[in-house]
């Protein structure tokens, strides 16, 4: 596994954070545990998940149980859509450490700005106390939009350490990741393969013969060698090892911009700007 170390980027806060983590959208709480366990025996050591997605106190369990030392894993979660009120907000942090059972989370994020629900930069507030605090060792949002951020950044103390959003081939989003980049906001890349959506690409597909890769890799190594931290979702132990061996090759600045020339601003999942949904 030693060739396929995976390098951590500095938060603006110092905090390391791994480049390539497991993400656990979608993975049923019963068996989340077992995913979990086998992304961590693969060598991953990043697990992404959130109060929507049910399965923190499963995830928590899983790091637990791996034997491995809890400050050599790194476990972000993030604050649930009806939360949006600062003492909710308090207490959705203070439940999703309940349900981890790890200590201090290592990174919050703000889920979606749900900009007609309640007032992000509020909920914002009250996420800098809990870091303050250390309930949290960094804080950051998800699928904030550049007003969103200009917002924040105006109005509030404290740079979001990332920003977690929609990025794969067919929408890698160049100006918001720019505007991140330029406020010292890592972008962190969900639905990196698209959903799946890339797969069949042919672009994708001619340059993995080329380096002798799947598209899977491809895509991912393209997201790493942009800078920006990645966790792909995988049940399975061989496509959690294949996407784990992205460190041993690297695309060239041709074959990068074959894939960059793959925009089509094609965003799959809800629009920031009017996505309001709170769950029941």
């Amino acid at each position: 596994m030693a060739h396929n170390t995976v390098p951590s980027i500095t938060l603006n806060n110092d905090v390391a954070i791994p480049q390539l983590g497991f993400g656990t959208f979608q993975i049923p709480p019963a068996d989340t545990k077992a995913a979990v366990l086998t992304a961590l025996e693969a060598g991953y050591r990043h697990i992404d998940t959130a109060q929507m997605y049910g399965n923190e106190r499963e995830v928590g369990a899983a790091v637990r149980e791996s034997g491995i030392p809890r400050d050599e894993v790194f476990v972000t979660s993030k604050l649930n859509n009806d939360k949006h009120d600062p003492a909710a907000a308090v207490a959705g942090v203070a439940q999703s450490i309940e349900a981890l059972d790890l200590g201090p989370v290592d990174l919050y994020l703000i889920h979606w700005p749900m900009p007609e629900v309640g007032d992000y930069v509020e909920t914002w507030r009250a996420l800098e106390g809990e870091y303050k605090a250390g309930r949290t060792r960094s804080i950051g949002v998800s699928n904030f939009q550049e007003s969103h951020l200009e917002r924040l950044l105006a109005e509030t103390e404290i740079v979001p350490a990332v920003n977690q959003i929609e990025v794969h081939p067919y929408f890698p989003q160049p100006s918001l990741r720019a505007f991140n980049r330029n406020h010292d906001i890592v972008t962190e890349a969900w639905a990196p393969i698209g959903q799946g959506a890339v797969l069949d690409d042919e672009t994708l597909a001619a340059i993995g013969a080329e380096v002798g890769r799947s598209v899977a890799q491809v895509t991912l190594r393209w997201h790493v060698q942009r800078g920006d931290i990645v966790f792909p979702k995988s049940s399975t132990a061989a496509r959690a090892a294949e996407n784990i061996a992205l460190f041993d090759f690297a695309l060239s600045d041709e074959q990068m911009s074959r894939i960059d020339a793959l925009d089509a601003d094609r965003r799959l999942g809800p629009n920031p700007d009017e996505f309001n949904w709170v769950p029941e």
